[in-house]
């Protein structure tokens, strides 16, 4: 059985992995990566599109310049796009960011195992953690680069916008702002480093007993080692 302080350490290194778990899902699950407005001239007059959308699905307004509203529509991210570069940015974020779900479940398990038992791989150990959470983190920020590139980059909100009305012409300009779907990631990137710091303290901790067992041994005369 491990001891009572490897079960508490490890205990909280596998709280903040499910936090880190379900914060991922939480990211994946929520429309509200970027809000945006887009504006386009038409003949007569000149229409913003309002669009509020994330990774799978997003909702979008009209607005014309005499303040009449068009009725908001939901559409799907997939369907609406139609440009391949922005197609495999989005497709790229999503496998990404079921990588990070993925490493996080595993990094839960590791840490569960370890509060629980000792194993004598030491792949299982804290090397596993420190593996998986690293893993987790470096994805979740490729995850917070993808999205701006595609946004900004392959001017996403400006083709699901067209993909909401047909009579759009030139465009004019937009404005962005990120929503706490994507903010939230940054949440997922301190419990990652909180667990990581967690196991580490841990791991330094036992390293400095092994060391000081093995001192007195090492000061000892040497005809008492050889007694």
């Amino acid at each position: 059985m491990p001891s009572r302080k490897k079960t508490s350490m490890f205990g909280s290194a596998f709280c903040t992995c499910v936090g880190s778990f379900v914060v991922v899902c939480v990211v994946l699950a929520t429309p509200r990566w970027v809000s945006s407005e887009v504006r386009f001239s038409r003949t007569g007059s000149n229409v913003t599109v309002s669009l509020q959308y994330g990774l799978f699905r997003g909702t979008c307004e009209q607005f014309v310049d005499a303040g009449l509203q068009v009725s908001q529509t939901t559409f799907q991210v997939g369907d609406a796009l139609s440009g391949a570069a922005s197609r495999a940015l989005n497709v790229a974020t999503i496998v990404v960011l079921v990588l990070a779900l993925l490493s996080s479940l595993l990094s839960s398990g590791f840490t569960c195992t370890n509060a629980l038992s000792n194993p004598y791989q030491t792949f299982l150990g804290p090397l596993g953690v420190y593996t998986w959470n690293s893993l987790c983190g470096a994805l979740t920020l490729i995850a917070m680069i993808l999205f701006p590139v595609n946004v900004q980059g392959n001017s996403l909100s400006e083709e699901l916008a067209r993909g909401c009305s047909t009579s759009l012409q030139a465009h004019i300009g937009s404005k962005h702002s990120y929503g706490y779907s994507y903010w939230i990631m940054l949440l997922v990137l301190f419990l990652n480093a909180a667990s990581l710091t967690i196991i580490y303290f841990y791991d330094h901790a036992r390293y400095s007993k092994k060391k000081e067992q093995q001192r007195p041994i090492e000061n000892a005369p040497k005809d008492v080692i050889l007694f």
